[in-house]
């Protein structure tokens, strides 16, 4: 999984216009929920982030954390 990411990280984001809407990027936030939570949860947290990642989804400081931004309880 790590060697997608530093694909995509070298390869793919170069040719992209920068328009990350939050801290830490998508891609340093898949790395750190990687290394955090291992490949199963980090890959729910990478999806559920890249889903949210819209016009009209949240901005700002959003690090890594179990369970996910959105689906704790109470919110």
């Amino acid at each position: 999984m790590q060697s997608l990411l530093k694909l995509y990280k070298t390869a793919l984001s170069p040719l992209l216009p920068p328009g990350c809407r939050f801290l830490p990027t998508c891609s340093a936030y898949s790395a750190d929920a990687l290394s955090q939570f291992g490949a199963g949860k980090g890959l729910v947290l990478t999806a559920w982030r890249l889903f949210r990642c819209t016009p009209w989804g949240g901005r700002g400081y959003d690090p890594p954390s179990w369970p996910p931004v959105g689906l704790r309880a109470g919110e």
